[in-house]
């Protein structure tokens, strides 16, 4: 019979979280794993099964505290015509204030950026649903914000802005300056789109 695990499954998450956040996937060791986490690399794969088996539960946490958690107000039946307009703000003043998390751009689009994803479906595939929540997100807020808008020109607006964003995430970390513009962009394509 196995040992239990004697650490808070939590902790470890975050803690890996920030490595990978900082990091990338590809550029993540095991030994920085198991440095950031305090967890020896048989107990990291006997909880995980493996390194991608910690990335996807740091993606899953990352997903339900961070993304779900920004895009719920976007998403609820009885959305604001501003859930879209607040969403966007409060992501053009986290990229702008420089803080280190909004320096680190997003987990998501990082991972996607390197060349591992080409060599790990299963990463690809967490990539590709994490940017089908998102535009599912921005397309509610694009409703609700611009209820005036037949279906073609709100789901064109939609892909419009999901695009921005998604660039804004992408460039948060090496040009945030870029990503604050493009944030802008998005906020006017929804007030001027016709």
């Amino acid at each position: 019979m196995g040992r239990t695990a004697q650490f808070d499954h939590d902790t470890v998450v975050r803690a890996a979280r920030d490595v990978f956040w900082d990091r990338g996937y590809a550029e993540t060791g095991v030994a920085e794993l198991e440095a950031a986490t305090g967890l020896t690399r048989s107990s990291l794969y006997h909880a995980f099964g493996s390194k991608k088996g910690v990335f996807e539960a740091v993606v899953a946490a990352y997903l339900d505290d961070v993304v779900r958690t920004r895009l719920a107000p976007l998403l609820v039946p009885d959305a604001a015509p501003t859930a879209l307009a607040d969403y966007l703000a409060e992501m053009r003043t986290a990229i702008a204030s420089g803080s280190p998390r909004a320096r680190s751009g997003c987990l998501l689009l990082n991972a996607a950026c390197a060349p591992v994803v080409d060599d790990e479906p299963d990463v690809r595939a967490l990539v590709v649903g994490y940017t089908a929540e998102l535009r599912a997100g921005v397309a509610a807020g694009v409703a609700r914000a611009r209820a005036d808008l037949a279906h073609d020109a709100s789901a064109a607006l939609a892909e419009v802005v999901a695009s921005l964003v998604i660039a804004a995430l992408a460039q948060a970390r090496t040009d945030p300056g870029a990503a604050v513009r493009a944030l802008d962009a998005a906020s006017a394509a929804v007030r001027a789109w016709a």
